[in-house]
């Protein structure tokens, strides 16, 4: 099985591009190739455009695959269910040959990684109240009005149970437009988390490169933010989700995922703080189109008070 490294030195950027899109849909599915992941993602966004394409046109023709779609679902997330019951034991082995095969300083390896994950994640809510501010908006008003959701998804370590609160708090304080706090907060729980789909799987790669000895030099970080940012498409917003982004980018470039399973033990740790940045980066979204669009209410998001937010309930009465 040819890694994305050698495939990149010995055929370039093109042929790598050329090599995600599937020749053959089933053998794309046995995950025979390191491209796997990359071509199922391909294949499935080419495919739902299909079915919304058909769905427009006859609606009657493609019921019975939808339905099909739906009920495989269940089925292979029941598999799913069971499977997991079983990581704990797999990740107990895993942990225990950890142990037996290592010393006490690397346990405080693990500390650090804990420490330069929150680093990391620190500097990027800094970066996007940085944002905010070079679009005209006061960073202040962003960091007060956001933080009870950011809160909520610390503790909860799902950014889709937050979308409820994400959607409201941009409507009602951030003075986002409906529509686009909607679109904004649902796909924030599975398209560009920043924190799951972004930093986690790229300190594991970086990590996992320097243990096989292969050279971080410019051209595999131009892989790696490629594949991040591909990858990160349909990545669940709920507790655990970066573990599967991590793998995916892993098993994409080529590296020992080993790695995942030894951080599992911290893994909750760095989630609550990734999930905080995820809803973050959904909210910040949000303000940022409607700015653009011209769709903001400027005068509701300088508001200094902060009125609780009311129910859709309380609203219509």
């Amino acid at each position: 099985m040819v890694s994305t490294q050698e495939l990149m030195a010995n055929n370039g950027l093109s042929e790598l591009i050329l090599s995600i899109i599937p020749a053959n849909i089933f053998e794309m599915l046995t995950g025979s190739e390191r491209t796997s992941t990359l071509s199922t993602v391909l294949f499935g966004m080419f495919l739902g455009f299909s079915v919304l394409q058909v769905k427009k046109r006859k609606p009657e023709k493609v019921q019975g695959f939808i339905d099909f779609i739906n009920s495989a679902k269940e089925v292979v997330l029941s598999m799913v269910r069971e499977i997991l019951k079983l990581t704990p034991y797999g990740v107990f082995a895993l942990m225990t040959t950890f142990m037996m095969t290592n010393d006490l300083f690397a346990l405080a390896e693990m500390g650090r990684f804990l420490l330069a994950s929150y680093t990391a994640i620190i500097v990027m809510f800094g970066l996007h109240l940085v944002l905010v501010s070079f679009f005209g908006l006061s960073p202040k008003t962003f960091a007060k009005k956001t933080w009870p959701v950011l809160v909520f998804g610390f503790g909860s370590r799902s950014s889709m149970a937050a979308i409820p609160l994400n959607v409201e708090t941009q409507t009602q304080r951030l003075g986002v437009d409906e529509e686009t706090a909607n679109m904004s907060a649902t796909f924030g729980t599975s398209i560009g988390q920043n924190g799951c789909a972004g930093i986690y799987p790229a300190m594991l790669a970086i990590m996992a490169a320097q243990v096989m000895g292969i050279p971080i030099d410019f051209n595999f970080i131009v892989q790696l933010v490629a594949v991040i940012a591909i990858a990160s498409f349909g990545i669940a917003g709920v507790g655990g989700g970066a573990t599967f982004a991590a793998v995916a980018v892993l098993t994409i470039m080529g590296l020992d995922i080993t790695i995942v399973a030894i951080l599992v033990s911290i893994e909750a740790l760095i989630d609550m703080a990734r999930t905080a940045l995820n809803i973050s980066g959904s909210m910040l979204s949000g303000v940022i189109t409607a700015k653009r669009n011209g769709s903001l209410n400027t005068t509701q998001y300088n508001a200094q008070s902060i009125a609780p937010i009311q129910k859709e309930s309380e609203i219509s009465a």
